[in-house]
């Protein structure tokens, strides 16, 4: 459907239990009525994601959250005041409308404000929070257009909102603002520097291995299905020519030397704010070339950089640990 229309129908079938995969500012979600049980389990079977990693809880108004969680710690307050609605997605106490399954068991919840008009609609619409992880398998390449969900989910998902590509093109940040010192748990379209004009210095936690405590934080994660590689520190992939092996490049700003197979450049300007917006929409690409390998470049370890260097080393150690 397209996401401009009437979304009454969406809105029904998310109050009733149904998977509508919508857009937001990030990357499109695959929404649920977070105080469905039921209807959580489904997102997890749809994307054939373990129980343990949690949910996203997203609401259409800032206004919404106290009236859901109760009273708000100061710092959660202030970080969604500033920033939201927007790509910050922040830790408070579990309430108990929303099931343990939202959570994965956790005592916290991850929630949200998307800064999408369709999404905003939608959620309000419903008149109920909603549970929406990225539209994809999980461990995959997170879809920024409509068409990355049908092709990933297929009729795993009752409705598909189509409201074209998405601004960020990568994932929220997620912080922990309840303690003393803010813990970004995961880096993502919201800049630390942003971050940190308004809270101070904060703490970075890495991606784990074991069960996560806030959602998109497992070490190895956001993978194509071409094996991915980052060349090692200091050394430049010139050429892209092996015997019997296709490859394909993605590159920051320049185009690499040498035969590759397919190329991506995600800003020939070397605007970090472009180069994440392409950045999953080139991975698709270059996962559809028919390569046996993906080279990817990192990018500058500054701003919104920094976040998308975090997925491709996710990307890499999914392949990394697979052999």
């Amino acid at each position: 459907m397209p996401a401009d229309g009437d979304l009454a129908e969406a809105a029904s079938v998310l109050r009733t239990g149904g998977l509508v995969a919508f857009p937001t500012e990030t990357v499109y979600g695959l929404g649920a009525n977070a105080s469905d049980a039921r209807a959580a389990a489904r997102i997890f079977e749809a994307k054939a994601r373990p129980s343990f990693d949690p949910l996203i809880t997203h609401l259409a108004d800032v206004a919404d959250l106290e009236p859901l969680v109760g009273a708000v710690p100061p710092a959660v307050a202030a970080l969604a005041a500033r920033f939201w609605p927007g790509p910050l997605t922040l830790l408070v106490d579990r309430p108990a409308v929303i099931p343990p399954i939202v959570t994965s068991g956790l005592a916290t919840m991850a929630v949200r404000v998307p800064d999408n008009a369709y999404a905003r609609r939608l959620i309000a619409a419903a008149g109920v929070p909603v549970a929406a992880p990225s539209a994809n398998r999980f461990g995959q390449l997170s879809p920024t257009r409509a068409e990355h969900v049908v092709r990933g989910l297929g009729g795993a998902v009752d409705v598909v909102l189509d409201g074209g590509p998405t601004r960020c093109g990568i994932e929220s940040t997620i912080v922990d603002a309840r303690g003393e010192r803010p813990v970004v748990l995961r880096l993502g379209a919201l800049p630390v520097e942003e971050l940190e004009k308004v809270t101070g210095p904060v703490t970075i936690r890495p991606g784990s291995s074991g069960q996560p405590v806030a959602p998109g934080a497992l070490a190895a994660h956001y993978a194509p299905r071409t094996p991915l590689r980052l060349p090692a520190a200091g050394v430049a992939a010139t050429s892209g020519s092996v015997p019997g092996m296709l490859r394909g490049y993605l590159a920051f700003r320049d185009r690499p030397a040498g035969d590759w197979t397919a190329v991506e450049v995600l800003s020939v300007s070397g605007d970090l704010t472009e180069a994440a917006a392409r950045l999953f929409e080139a991975l698709h690409r270059l996962d559809a070339a028919g390569v046996d390998e993906i080279v990817a470049e990192p990018v500058p370890e500054t701003g919104v950089g920094r976040a998308v260097n975090d997925r491709l080393r996710r990307a890499a150690a999914t392949w990394h640990s697979a052999n």
